[in-house]
């Protein structure tokens, strides 16, 4: 009986299947079979209101999608494709049936990709499909540098991109994340007849997109390549992200300057505590003093960064030394002010700050590495029960007491209580 005009009592006319409203194709259906299937074609035929005439015109669907629609009301199937699912999931709504809305969305589900995943969100959004939406998040937060490059990022709208700018949960460059924005700002601009000049692309942006972006964990050379000659920056702002590169900032920099925990997702982490302890008169962090450790692996890695522990909501102002011990020379150096915030690790919970290394150092088998933190700030917690070798990701990290360490951190106790890497 399906799409056959057998014993039909109706006619359904809508746009043709190349979407040109001068093309009509027309289904015929059955009253009866339609209604025992959809409350709201019931209400159409049979209720007080009824339709009375022999030909419906919906303009507001296409023929391909209402044909999968009527094809599984009589059928119970349905087939779905990257150009219908849409318009079938809005006629699965609109005439209430709940059981081709959960196979639209599956499909949805099953084909989300970067490519597609901003097309896919804002009708998930709409049609409150919690799971789908989620799932929407979860590819742009987990394969964010894909999803930054896709085309369909460009169409979104600003309200979907200051979601996007916003989150904490991205694994992505900063930079990767600007010049995305950069671009979609351009061709708004361009669409709208507008020059592409930075003051331009700021007014299309908003202050909530440009205040999202975290300009200080940008590396300085992607800062003064990139983004300055974007224009976007006030030359205030300019000057003060420079300042803070440089520490001589003495204000806040009006960036947030934590970097994103997605980024952290892509680590490795080992911890060298067992436990952590605040006692009454807490881990006192002196200018005078700093905070000494020797680091070896068996396996050649990369570190990206390092946990200090801390307390509750304090910052702490940091100069980070490590040193090839052998050979007398300094691989890395960071000098920064951090921000405390809760730690999860394994198997312990504290209040600390990361220290994020850019680049990356490679730690080589079997040399001694010097770690050395000059930190001033409130008084902080600290690690004890420390090990002399943790196995963490099938790499040992071995530690050593080191005897220009002044602060009290040593193999048992201390500082230096994570190491984020990834192995080489």
């Amino acid at each position: 009986m399906f799409n056959n005009e057998l014993f039909s009592d109706v006619k359904f006319v809508v746009r043709g299947a190349n979407g040109e409203s001068e093309s009509k194709q027309v289904i015929p259906v059955h009253k009866f079979v339609l209604s025992i299937s959809s409350p709201v074609f019931e209400a159409m035929f049979y209720g007080e209101l009824a339709e009375t005439t022999d030909s419906i015109e919906l303009p507001d669907c296409e023929y391909e999608s209402l044909l999968e629609l009527f094809r599984y009301i009589y059928s119970d199937e349905v087939i779905l494709s990257g150009s219908n699912v849409m318009g079938v999931l809005y006629l699965a709504k609109k005439y209430m049936v709940p059981s081709l809305t959960d196979k639209c969305t599956k499909y949805l589900n099953d084909n989300l990709d970067p490519s597609n995943v901003f097309s896919i969100l804002p009708q998930a959004q709409k049609y409150e499909e919690k799971n789908l939406v989620d799932n929407c998040w979860k590819v742009i937060d987990e394969r964010a540098e894909e999803v930054m490059k896709s085309d369909e990022l460009a169409t979104i709208e600003r309200s979907l991109l200051e979601e996007v700018v916003e989150r904490d949960t991205l694994k992505v460059e900063e930079v990767e994340l600007f010049k995305a924005v950069n671009l979609w700002a351009t061709r708004r601009c361009k669409e709208q007849g507008l020059s592409t000049d930075g003051s331009e692309k700021r007014k299309i942006l908003g202050e909530r997109i440009v205040k999202g972006i975290r300009f200080p964990i940008m590396k300085q050379h992607e800062f003064a390549d990139v983004v300055l000659d974007s224009q976007i920056l006030t030359l205030d702002e300019a000057f003060r992200v420079v300042k803070f590169f440089n520490s001589v900032l003495s204000t806040p920099v009006g960036f947030p300057e934590e970097e994103r925990t997605g980024l952290r997702e892509l680590f490795q982490r080992c911890c060298r505590f067992r436990s952590v302890q605040y006692s009454c008169s807490g881990y006192p962090y002196l200018a005078a003093k700093k905070d000494c450790l020797f680091l070896s692996v068996n396996r050649d890695v990369r570190l990206h960064g390092l946990i200090f522990c801390g307390s509750e909501n304090n910052k702490y102002s940091v100069t980070l030394h490590i040193k090839d011990f052998d050979k007398r020379e300094y691989v890395a150096s960071k000098t920064g002010t951090f921000l405390s915030e809760l730690i999860k690790a394994e198997p312990v919970l504290y209040y600390g700050f990361y220290i994020f290394l850019e680049p990356a150092v490679i730690i080589k088998k079997g040399v001694r590495y010097r770690l050395e933190a000059s930190i001033v700030g409130a008084d902080s917690s600290f690690g004890i029960d420390g090990r002399q070798s943790v196995l963490c990701s099938g790499v040992t990290f071995g530690f050593d007491d080191s005897s220009e360490s002044t602060n009290g951190t040593k193999t048992v106790r201390g500082q230096f209580s994570e190491f984020l890497f990834t192995v080489v």
